[in-house]
């Protein structure tokens, strides 16, 4: 039996996440397969609390605590998943990271054929604040489709929507530019089911042939090149988020 210190308690699987290993559910999980040990001792609970000094391992790996936390910015291309390995071998965001992102967490995802902007963080925690709906972080994409615009039911939108039985909330659309074949749509939400644009637009019987996401909260992809990545400033982070993830 493991003792636990009632002092500098944390919650293991939040160390996990804060440490990069993994977002909070992922570790969560990583946990219940048994694969987490503590000072030698297997876990099997995301509620262990866990103290200094405590010598914490993953499929026997130890674990280093990342204090800092680090966020970069990553302009995706079309053609490649957001995810860490494709069971049938499709290429994969992380082929085009250096070494040392290898291990990097992303902020939610864009599906293969979407591009722009990736947010990826050492910090799990992080990544569920920035997720979170009811953190409210705006999501802007540019979207081009191909149909009939509707104005009026686009613009009802803004109330929200619901297609088989799942509830959209509140959505904002402006039309940016129009031609023969395509018309270009700026779409502005504060939440981010799977899909939920093209069903969106599939509803109103839109073909999406391109979607770009332009920013997430205070991060913009502005003119980062494709596959491109920076990195964000430590001091952009504290002022952005000193009274809101810094404060917890």
């Amino acid at each position: 039996m493991i003792k636990k210190n009632e002092k500098n308690k944390q919650r293991i699987a939040k160390f996990l996440a804060s440490s990069g290993v993994a977002s909070r559910r992922e570790s969560e999980k990583i946990i219940l397969d048994k694969r987490v040990e503590v000072n030698g001792h297997i876990i099997a609970s995301p509620a262990f609390d866990i103290k200094d000094g405590d010598q914490v391992k993953v499929d026997g790996k130890l674990i280093k605590r990342s204090d800092k936390l680090h966020v970069w910015l990553f302009n995706k291309p079309q053609g490649y998943l957001v995810t860490t390995k494709d069971p049938v071998g499709r290429k994969t965001i992380y082929d085009l990271f250096p070494k040392k992102l290898k291990k990097t967490i992303t902020v939610g995802r864009l599906d293969y054929n979407s591009e722009g902007l990736i947010i990826l963080t050492n910090n799990g925690d992080f990544s569920r604040f920035l997720e979170l709906p009811s953190n409210q972080f705006l999501r802007t994409y540019k979207v081009r489709v191909h149909g009939n615009i509707d104005k009026e039911k686009l613009s009802n939108l803004s109330n929200g929507i619901t297609l088989k039985g799942i509830k959209y909330k509140s959505i904002e659309i402006s039309l940016e530019k129009t031609n023969k074949s395509n018309t270009w749509l700026l779409m502005k939400l504060k939440e981010g089911k799977n899909r939920e644009i093209r069903k969106i637009c599939e509803s109103f019987d839109l073909k999406v042939n391109r979607l770009i996401r332009i920013s997430y909260g205070p991060f913009n992809l502005g003119k980062i090149n494709k596959t491109e990545i920076i990195e964000v400033s430590y001091g952009f982070l504290r002022r952005k988020f000193e009274k809101t993830f810094f404060s917890h």
